[in-house]
């Protein structure tokens, strides 16, 4: 079998069918999920599994109560497009677009039973200590197949043995797989599906739209090294947050015509409002004008002057990094004293040194974001929309940061004194985004005339 295909033999298992999707309900011995162990993979759920409480209470339950075990838990939700009953209970199933297909529910319970069995395989728990994650598991999970192999051949099936305890699984499959409009149908239901499901959960919207492939674009965008470090999905463990692009990329996305019925967030809603900025982008990117939606329930993008403001986003975040760490020395450039702000921390009396939001490159303070985020919409100014439409700089904004921003600071400062160096009121008032907005213009008219 190729890593994609597997058996899964059945307890006792129903079928039940309606529309586009029949459902495949049963329990499963543990013993008989090691196929689904081998070939699944979480890429379709749309969070990824770590280890903590949740895990540990799983395990807990399997090795305290096995035969409620099947009764305290949802179980294991899989999905297949392709595949057929077999002999005694047995499905043959493949995985064909992991992205869609696999395991779209119950990832939790799938790392902890996976880590449970590892540990049993070991013979030591102390073997499965480093295990934090689902990749973690399943680099361990290959390095001991064997000895999960000889686990398995030296316990008898039916004896109570430790792999004996039931999982509920349930497997959704085409109603028929004859019928290319009901395979379409079904394939489109798996995001729908995958994402009511977890949301039980709480799972976070920006986790189902990157699914739908909403934030593809946005990605591209990006240098590779931040986009290997983005939180895309749920659970990733990525240490920059999707939402804090998502709202850098309506300044540029703000310079743009809209669509009819879409809107731009409010400046302050960059700082304060990430959640309205998510939603936002999550409507526009799916508007018909923007994106068109694909069989599979994913959108691809069409509009060339969204694409070319996602372009424009890509530097936005290293221009934020070099605000942050120039900031402070433009601040005291202009007779200010930037240490001495109640939310300003410097370097050398912290144990764990500042870096900056994006790149987490060293920066010689630490201080919250409300005072940097409208000089980031200042850059606005920078912008130009071109005869097509599209976004595009005006000028390099880098050289431009560089050369200019003293004498922006020297105007920002005045509004950092009014507020008396609170950087939550300045973030979150609007004037604060007209004054840099302001500034940055004017020096922009300033050196066009030179």
């Amino acid at each position: 079998m190729n890593p994609n295909e597997l058996i899964i033999r059945f307890d006792s298992v129903d079928a039940q069918t309606n529309g586009p999707v029949k459902r495949l309900v049963g329990f499963v011995r543990a013993r008989n999920l090691l196929p689904l162990l081998d070939a699944a993979d979480l890429e379709a759920n749309p969070r990824t599994a770590k280890t903590g409480p949740i895990t540990a209470d799983i395990i807990d339950s399997i090795e305290t109560t096995p035969e409620l075990f099947p009764f305290k838990t949802k179980g294991i939700l899989v999905a297949s497009a392709n595949c057929r009953e077999m002999e005694r209970k047995r499905f043959y199933m493949t995985f064909d677009d992991p992205t869609i297909e696999g395991i779209l529910d119950g990832g939790h319970n799938t790392l902890a039973i996976g880590t449970h069995i590892l540990a049993l395989a070991h013979g030591d728990l102390r073997a499965v200590k480093k295990i934090k994650t689902w990749p973690d598991f399943k680099e361990e999970w290959l390095a001991a197949r064997d000895k999960v192999n000889a686990l398995k051949a030296a316990t008898n099936s039916g004896d109570g043995g430790p792999l004996d305890f039931l999982v509920p699984v349930e497997v959704l499959v085409p109603s028929d797989t004859e019928d290319a409009l009901a395979l379409e149908a079904f394939t489109r239901s798996l995001l729908e599906i995958c994402a009511a499901r977890n949301n039980n959960r709480q799972l976070a919207d920006e986790a189902k739209d990157n699914k739908k492939g909403l934030y593809d674009d946005l990605r591209k965008a990006l240098p590779d090294a931040l986009a290997q470090r983005v939180e895309w999905k749920s659970g990733d463990g990525g240490d920059v947050k999707v939402r804090d692009l998502v709202a850098l990329a309506w300044i540029p996305l703000s310079v743009t015509a809209l669509p009819d019925g879409a809107s731009a967030p409010r400046p302050a809603d960059i700082y304060s409002g990430k959640g309205k900025c998510s939603t936002l982008f999550s409507g526009l990117m799916q508007h018909p004008d923007v994106s068109t939606a694909l069989a599979d329930g994913t959108h691809e993008l069409h509009n060339p002057v969204v694409a070319s403001a996602l372009q424009v986003t890509g530097l936005l975040p290293d221009l934020f990094d070099r605000l942050y760490a120039e900031f402070p020395r433009s601040y005291n450039a202009n007779d200010g004293k930037f240490g001495s702000l109640r939310a300003v921390a410097v370097a050398k009396d912290l144990k764990t040194k500042p870096t900056s939001p994006f790149g987490k490159t060293a920066v010689d303070y630490r201080y919250p974001d409300g005072f940097i985020v409208p000089l980031a919409y200042g850059l606005k100014a920078l912008m130009e929309r071109t005869p097509n439409g599209q976004v595009q700089w005006r000028t390099d904004p880098m050289a431009f940061v560089e050369q200019h921003l003293d004498e922006i600071v020297r105007k920002y400062k005045v509004l950092i004194q009014a507020f008396g160096g609170d950087a939550q009121k300045i973030g979150k008032n609007e004037g604060s985004y007209t004054l840099a907005y302001d500034a940055f213009e004017t020096e922009l008219l300033k050196q066009t005339k030179i």
